[in-house]
Parts: C-alpha cells; structure tokens; sequence
C-alpha cells in the first residue's frame, strides 16, 4: 500500500462489511465508523449527509454513485473503482487512495485537503472548486485533467504530469515548474505570473 503523508498509519477498523450487495442503496444520513468494507457493490448508491469516518475500503465498486455533502474523513480506499462517480460539497479530509481507479470521476466543491493521491491516475477525472491543500499528489497522472479553481496550496506535486490539464482559477503557489510537467497546459494570466516568479523572473509591467 502507498504510504500516507507523514507516515500516519491506516486508522484501525472494529467490524466488516464483506461482499455486501448496496446497489443503489440510499446512503442519506447514515454514519458509519472504523468499518472495513471489502468487495462491496455501491453501484449506483446515492445519498446526502452521509459519513464514513476512519473506514477501510478494499475492492469497493463506486461506479455511478452520487455523493452530496457527505463526508469520508480519514478513511482508506484500496483498489476501488470510481468510475462516472460525483462528489458534490464532499469533506474526505486526510483520506487515502492506492490502486484505485477514476475514470470520469466528477468532484465539485467540497474539502479534500490532505488527501492522497500519490501516483493516481486521473487523466479523465475533473475537479472544479475544490480545496486539496496539502494533498499528496506526487507523481499524480492529471494529462488533459481538469483542475478548475481548485485550492492547491502546500501541496505535493512533484513530477505531477499536468500538461494539456485545465487548471484556470486554481492556486499554483506549490507548483514547482522545473518538477512538473506542465507543457500545453491551460492557466490564466495571474498564474503566469505566479510560475514566473517561481522560476525567479523579474515580472514587470
């Protein structure tokens, strides 16, 4: 398993949902904790105010489920697919990703600082309004990605691929040019500015 940010271990699960059948299941409102879920199917599962804290999942099926203002705190995804997946005003604060996969993953608003990503593939994945600060991104897949006004800073990025990725609006403060593949990618002006500077350009009027 990719190790979190900081060495901080997986938190410890006290009881198991195993090969569980939650096809589009109504997840509004419930609370879980500490619960290991492994093969379960959440096609299609949908819900508001939902909570998963400190939660293990391992082969988990996300696929075209819908998530709104609910929260994923803390918790570890192994090997789960999250494919056409929405997250919507989401917090999945300090919660990790291995092995998983995010094919037309939609995240739209929402907290997901101190996430990890390390080495994620998502190429066809959009994140819109986001705040990731502190988000371990290291070697993250993000080509032709879109990365709209997205709060970045503090964040992990090195050798982060970013070309053709739509990253208008987001804060690149953490964005180390010389570490980051960022051919054709699409930023603004004020974020010209900012990578100039961090290449140490005297940017004058």
């Amino acid at each position: 398993m990719a190790d979190r940010m900081h060495g901080r271990p997986a938190a410890p699960t006290d009881t198991t949902v195993s090969s569980a059948d939650w096809d589009s299941r109504d997840l509004t409102g419930e609370q879980h904790e500490r619960v290991l879920f492994v093969d379960v199917d959440m096609t299609e599962a949908s819900g508001v105010g939902a909570a998963f804290t400190d939660c293990t999942f391992r082969g988990v099926r996300f696929n075209a489920s819908t998530h709104t203002d609910s929260a994923f705190v803390n918790c570890t995804f192994v090997r789960c697919r999250f494919f056409d997946t929405t997250f919507t005003g989401c917090k999945l604060v300090g919660s990790m990703f291995d092995g998983c996969t995010y094919d037309l993953l939609k995240v739209r608003g929402g907290d997901w600082s101190f996430t990890g990503l390390p080495g994620a593939d998502l190429r066809r994945a959009s994140f819109t309004d986001v705040r990731m600060r502190e988000a371990d991104l290291t070697g993250a897949r993000c080509e032709g990605a879109t990365i709209r006004g997205v709060d970045l800073s503090g964040s992990w990025l090195h050798k982060a691929h970013l070309s053709r990725c739509d990253l208008r609006g987001s804060d690149l403060s953490a964005v180390d040019p010389r570490t980051v593949e960022l051919r054709n990618a699409v930023i603004d002006p004020y974020q010209a500015v900012v990578i100039a500077t961090t290449l140490g350009l005297d940017v004058r009027d």
